[in-house]
């Protein structure tokens, strides 16, 4: 199993380095500016795709890596520094992501998709940054996974697109499902990975906190 694991995170690892890579085109000048439907979004020409493109991709990228126990045992200030750009990251494409789930033209249901993955995606990375402010690392390792399983919507999106539009689906309907499929199976794997940790795991000592 723990080979399995270790094949499956590389893949993970691949797969968001190279949607990130990608994704920085957009901050390219005279890049283009995505589909027709991304260039009708409301919010697109004050340049929120830029924005939730870059920052969204920088997180995809160095998020991965915040999970390597080697790094944080041997340069723990790279963990530390590089964790408070993905949050950061995170939260600006958070922030953005939204706007442009409300100026989508895709529908209410997308606007609701992608509008709620925003919200929750921003919620539980403020709630690891908190956690790890307050030196409860055990907590903070779990809200990282789940924050980083959202960030790995990024990832699903672009293999449910290619793989509706080989199975002929109507994009109309296609796309407004994606914006809840692309996040919510990814969320509900983290949950069952780490109540998979807590049944395997033996007891560990309580966290340390910051006085007060």
């Amino acid at each position: 199993m723990a080979v399995f694991r270790r094949i499956g995170f590389v893949v993970m690892a691949l797969l968001a380095a190279a949607i990130a890579l990608v994704s920085f085109r957009y901050l390219a000048p005279g890049a283009p500016g995505g589909a027709p439907p991304i260039l009708a979004n409301a919010f697109t020409r004050y340049g929120a795709l830029t924005v939730h493109a870059g920052f969204a991709a920088t997180a995809l990228l160095i998020g991965w890596a915040q999970f390597l126990a080697p790094v944080r045992r041997r340069w723990p200030k790279v963990h530390r520094w590089t964790g408070r750009v993905y949050v950061a990251a995170c939260l600006v494409a958070g922030l953005a992501g939204l706007a442009l789930a409300v100026g989508t033209t895709a529908g209410p249901a997308a606007t609701v998709g992608f509008g709620v993955l925003a919200i929750v995606w921003s919620a539980a990375t403020a709630q690891a940054w908190r956690l790890a402010r307050r030196r409860d690392f055990v907590q903070h390792e779990r809200w990282m996974i789940r924050s980083y399983a959202l960030t790995l919507a990024a990832v699903t999106l672009r293999l449910y697109m290619p793989a509706a539009q080989v199975l002929g689906l109507d994009m109309a309907v296609a796309y407004p499902a994606i914006s809840f499929l692309c996040w919510i199976p990814n969320l509900a794997i983290a949950e069952l990975t780490l109540a998979g940790r807590l049944r395997t795991s033996p007891p560990r000592a309580a966290p340390l906190r910051s006085p007060g």
